[in-house]
């Protein structure tokens, strides 16, 4: 005979009506009582924004000069729709393409060479158990990055001058001088050792900060099992910074085809152009010097479209591989 846990109301007492369920807030009345508890946290986020909406976004509608005719002096956003004549124009022209390679090759040696360099150089440093010669290493390194593009630039053209130090080094061991700033062939070397030098230190600073989240125990365990410094290296320390490695890796992706236009400016010279002229720095001659700002402009939504690709295609395949992704 089964019991029932539930008590019968006596005969003709109705039961009372049962508790209704508390309604949940709408997302909406949520986010403004949100906001007026911490509106002094979001009006932080109101410059920021603005920096975000009036840099970055807007201009964006200037892209749509790249398939109108835009002449200087006329509506903003040109004076005739063109389709992609424009388009076809730079696909069509050689020396596009030849800036196309230099900046593939510009953004390939930088990659390959600059990304691992702080990664290295951060797992020199914490193995380093002295905190003076650390300190000291870590505060030669950062410097460059605190030196303007300007000045970097200056410094690597006065070093490699005809009449500078490296060409009289070269002069006491009976070697002949080279012209460095005039021969192309050796713009992409000039580069991306200065490159290396203005941003390796300031990017171990993130590895750095990744190796102390490290938990020790791990460490521990596997000089239990006989692992020496390589190992514990392998196994221990770079799995326990893949994540920051990957993410970094996905931003410098992002901008393989940004090669640094500042400094290639200020590098580059017509004797070089052969080597050293990128896309950024076509489209600057193109538009700002030559008035063709229609054409540079679709040359630069070229751009910006392959690195929008890159960025999408990284990020999915680091998904899909590791697990590891920005989105």
């Amino acid at each position: 005979m089964s019991t029932s846990t539930k008590s019968a109301s006596p005969p003709g007492v109705q039961d009372p009506p049962a508790p209704a369920s508390p309604r949940k807030p709408s997302a909406r009345v949520s986010w403004r009582r949100a906001l007026r508890r911490d509106w002094q946290l979001y009006s932080l986020a109101v410059l920021p924004l603005l920096f975000f909406l009036v840099f970055r976004y807007l201009p964006m509608l200037g892209n749509l000069i790249a398939f109108r005719r835009f002449e200087p002096g006329g509506s903003m956003f040109g004076e005739q729709w063109v389709g992609l004549r424009y388009v076809e124009m730079f696909l069509s022209d050689p020396t596009f393409w030849q800036v196309f390679r230099n900046t593939l090759w510009l953004g390939g040696l930088t990659l390959v060479f600059c990304y691992p360099v702080p990664i290295v150089l951060a797992l020199l440093l914490n193995e380093v158990r002295r905190r003076a010669l650390k300190r000291f290493v870590q505060s030669v390194s950062y410097l460059p990055h605190f030196l303007s593009i300007v000045i970097v630039a200056g410094i690597t053209l006065q070093v490699l001058a005809t009449d500078g130090p490296v060409n009289h080094v070269l002069g006491r061991l009976g070697h002949e001088e080279i012209r460095f700033i005039q021969e192309p062939e050796w713009f992409r070397t000039i580069y991306v050792g200065s490159e290396i030098w203005q941003t390796a230190g300031w990017g171990t600073i993130l590895y750095l900060a990744a190796l102390t989240t490290i938990d020790e125990d791990l460490y521990e365990a596997a000089r239990i099992d006989g692992a020496g410094r390589w190992r514990q290296t392998w196994h221990v320390t770079l799995p326990g910074i893949r994540p920051t490695m990957i993410t970094l890796l996905i931003l410098n992706v992002g901008t393989f085809m940004a090669v640094g236009f500042e400094k290639v400016l200020l590098l580059y010279n017509p004797l070089t152009y052969q080597t050293s002229d990128v896309i950024s720095t076509y489209v600057y001659r193109t538009g700002v010097e030559s008035n063709s700002f229609s054409y540079a402009a679709a040359i630069g939504l070229f751009e910006a479209v392959i690195g929008l690709v890159l960025i999408t295609t990284a990020n999915q395949l680091s998904r899909r591989t590791v697990g590891t992704s920005l989105w």
